[in-house]
């Protein structure tokens, strides 16, 4: 796989016109068994409080943990969808940058459970959220 490839395929081809672009997701890292995208922390995230709105971090993690579950299959044989996620958000963010690395707990056959990390510039955990997705197999 040609990581800068499919990098750029990935920023600029499947997240055109969707919340990805809109949030400024983009995704720096994409290994075996992880996936690290980053987040501007700006006015298009906050919430009135002029902080990072959690809804925004959870469709970082989201975006990241997704995407580790949607390249760690055949897409020919088999797509993938949420099911579950929860967050836990420890510390607020007034700008910058954040970055989301998803992590594998588990993967089966047909479900996937992934820890995704959101930190701030520093290297502060800022919000510890889970994933599961589900990975179903295409209709002929």
């Amino acid at each position: 796989m040609d990581v800068k490839k499919t990098l750029d395929h990935i920023n600029n081809q499947v997240f055109k016109n969707t919340l990805m672009t809109t949030l400024e997701i983009e995704v720096v890292e994409i290994g075996k068994d992880y996936v690290v995208a980053t987040m501007p922390v700006n006015s298009k995230v906050y919430q009135p409080d002029a902080l990072l709105h959690g809804g925004a971090t959870v469709a970082l993690a989201e975006t990241v943990g997704s995407l580790a579950s949607h390249v760690s299959v055949d897409l020919e044989k088999y797509y993938v969808k949420g099911l579950e996620i929860t967050a836990n958000h420890l510390k607020s963010v007034k700008n910058g940058l954040v970055t989301a690395t998803a992590k594998p707990i588990h993967k089966g056959k047909t479900t996937h459970l992934w820890e995704v990390k959101v930190e701030n510039d520093q290297g502060d955990l800022i919000s510890l959220v889970k994933l599961t997705t589900i990975v179903l197999p295409k209709k002929k």
